[in-house]
């Protein structure tokens, strides 16, 4: 086990401004993941294989996209136990993201606002740290699955939207496992127009296509899941399962962050703009998985995320519907001991 506390750490970067803090912890880990240093917070990955979408995954937690944007940490997080971790969103150019400050934690409630917005250096940056990574040629056993997450420059007009992520698919596909298409992020203006129908078949249209070109080139299918927000009602959420299956994805990340407040109203920043994550999203997201479980089926693969603080939640996220699991607020609350927690709750 890791012999370095996380309360203790959390309990001095909790005394900075959070985006400062995220930042002092990126760059430490990405600093020190290749040293002998890094056995401050490895841990051993618990053994739970399960094939989904046709990738064997080690065990079924993963990190969600958002914490590592740009990809400078993926052996770290490996040696922290995840059975996959998904990093991005990245965009095709550089950019800075919304004027700061722009992430807020709410403690009382588990929970973070954000209004990042896609900061990132950009997609050859992006491909450069991914292609830095040694997890594959030094994993134990079956490798930790890594996911590529991919979105639109806030410049491009949505109706060009298409453009941004066909540049994104065709960059990251000979690097990822499985390719994640964020069309749910509420910090891009009009970012979630693309979840509505005509806007989500012409763009999973484009993706496929594309795809079969790519497969061509590069002589293997990788997977495509499409992100989807918490904020949807049933006949969207149907809509969306539709489109999935009509044009051959692969699966779905079930949610992202939510504009909704009442799970927090009164308590400081509550109201500050952003996509509001932790423990208040969790009963939404669930909600959300198991109406897509209703509509796709009982093989289409699923991953659940939103407000995962515990092995039982992460069991019940299973038992809502989703085939894998991811955390980041709750990462962020309780440190790399909530992965083994949340894969052993589950192997169990």
């Amino acid at each position: 086990m890791s012999f370095f506390p996380y309360a203790g750490a959390r309990a001095l970067l909790f005394r900075l401004d959070p985006e400062v803090a995220h930042e002092l912890t990126l760059s430490s880990l990405e600093r020190l993941q290749h040293t002998p240093l890094a056995c401050a917070w490895a841990q051993p990955r618990v053994e739970d294989p399960v094939t989904v979408a046709g990738l064997r995954f080690p065990n079924r937690v993963g990190l969600a996209a958002g914490l590592d944007k740009n990809a400078r940490c993926i052996d770290a997080f490996a040696a922290m136990g995840f059975g996959f971790v998904e990093v991005g969103t990245v965009t095709p150019l550089p950019q800075p993201g919304n004027p700061k400050p722009r992430m807020f934690r709410l403690p009382e409630a588990h929970a973070l606002i954000n209004r990042l917005g896609f900061n990132n250096e950009g997609l050859d940056a992006f491909i450069a740290h991914v292609q830095r990574a040694r997890f594959r040629t030094q994993a134990q056993g079956t490798p930790m699955v890594l996911g590529l997450n991919i979105g639109k420059n806030a410049a491009t007009p949505i109706e060009e939207a298409t453009r941004d992520y066909l540049t994104g698919l065709a960059g990251v596909y000979a690097h990822a496992d499985y390719v994640t298409v964020n069309i749910s992020s509420p910090n891009t203006k009009n970012l979630r127009a693309l979840q509505s129908d005509a806007a989500l078949d012409g763009l999973l249209g484009a993706l496929a296509q594309s795809r079969e070109t790519l497969a061509h080139k590069h002589g293997r299918r990788v997977p495509i899941f499409i992100k989807i927000a918490p904020d949807l009602d049933d006949g969207q959420i149907e809509a969306i399962a539709t489109a999935l299956r009509a044009h051959g994805m692969d699966g779905v990340v079930a949610t992202n962050t939510t504009l909704a407040r009442d799970a927090v109203r009164g308590l400081p920043h509550a109201d500050e703009a952003g996509g509001l994550s932790g423990a208040p999203v969790f009963e939404p997201s669930n909600r959300v998985i198991r109406a897509l479980r209703a509509a796709l089926g009982p093989d289409f693969p699923i991953i659940g995320v939103g407000g995962i603080l515990s092995g039982a939640d992460a069991v019940q996220k299973i038992e809502a519907g989703a085939n894998l699991v991811q955390v980041y607020t709750g990462f962020i609350y309780r440190g790399p001991a909530l992965v083994r927690e949340a894969a052993r709750a589950i192997a169990q």
